[in-house]
């Protein structure tokens, strides 16, 4: 990750300073949790996203930087709202905005982080940037709720499933991909390529997003193994139990699930691995990696197009 970071550092440095400039409110509390939260690091993976894509398509101009730091408004924006729906305590190994300042403050602020986004979209005076990001923010709050409905029902399918992770996670990705092309001029058929390889990026993301929550190291992760299951959500390797496990194992996880219970987590990653279900969750993420890379061979080619492609396997193959 960190060579793939040197072919945009100074860019990147921009778009840092971009971000913590942005975060400026004459209302202290705001400032306090915006910092707190964008400081705790993260791969900023999105931002990085639109960087690559544009330097892919010929270069980095100061819209991407601007739309990079959009990206990442959006992201942590998603982030505050989510830890408090989820009642989460700790992120990236320190404690959430939420547990730190209260369930309000941590709205209102990831309220004011989605809204400096959008004035910095109407600032790039860009309508096709407008109306991608208001759209793809629709779709991010529509998993969100659907993730919500889905909690604790042990009857939700693999199809149900991806309803929620393309919406949650793959619509920012794509989004971040999809936006970079726009800003370049690129034509419709390299912004349709990279629109499909951040989304299907974004669908392998979150599938090994879901594979290390039951196999990850909590101090890497910087959350505690078994967060999803204690929140009753329907992952894949969950889901893939009550089809690949025996009758009594599938009624161990149905009952975890619909009791929102983690207490058991210890024989459930027991189960797990007895009936492949990590493995076939990994899978599934290679193939959505696949398709990713395809994408890619519609995009013209230039030397940081390799780095994309180095970008999908990171993916696949990290611990956090």
């Amino acid at each position: 990750m960190q060579s793939i970071r040197q072919l945009v550092a100074s860019e990147f440095d921009t778009v840092n300073r971009l971000i913590i400039d942005e975060l400026h409110s004459d209302v202290g509390l705001v400032e306090s949790i915006g910092h707190y939260i964008v400081e705790a690091g993260g791969k900023r993976i999105r931002p990085l996203l639109v960087l690559l894509t544009a330097r892919a398509l010929g270069g980095i101009n100061g819209r991407h930087c601007e739309f990079a730091a959009v990206i990442e408004f959006i992201h942590t924006a998603t982030l505050l709202h989510d830890d408090v729906v989820d009642v989460s305590a700790l992120r990236r190994g320190r404690p959430t905005a939420n547990a730190k300042w209260g369930n309000a403050p941590s709205v209102l602020v990831g309220d004011f982080i989605y809204s400096r986004a959008f004035q910095l979209m109407v600032r790039m005076e860009l309508i096709d940037i407008m109306k991608l990001m208001a759209d793809t923010t629709n779709m991010v709050a529509e998993g969100e709720v659907l993730q919500l409905q889905n909690a604790g029902n042990p009857d939700i399918n693999e199809q149900g499933y991806f309803d929620v992770i393309e919406r949650k996670t793959a619509a920012l990705f794509k989004a971040a991909t999809e936006g970079a092309a726009i800003i370049a001029g690129a034509d419709a058929a390299v912004i349709d390529a990279c629109s499909r390889y951040g989304y299907h990026l974004g669908m392998a993301f979150q599938l090994i997003d879901d594979v290390l929550d039951y196999s990850g190291d909590s101090g890497v992760l910087g959350k505690n193994i078994g967060d999803d299951l204690a929140e009753g959500k329907p992952t894949l390797p969950l889901i893939r139990i009550m089809t690949a496990a025996s009758r009594q194992d599938a009624a161990t996880v149905r009952d975890a699930i619909a009791t929102k219970n983690a207490s058991g987590i210890a024989s459930i990653v027991q189960i797990l691995h007895q009936c492949g279900a990590l493995d076939y969750t990994r899978a599934t993420a290679r193939r959505h990696r696949d398709l990713a890379a395809s994408a890619l061979e519609e995009i013209p080619g230039h030397p940081q197009v390799g780095a994309l492609r180095e970008l999908l396997e990171l993916a696949i193959l990290r611990d956090n």
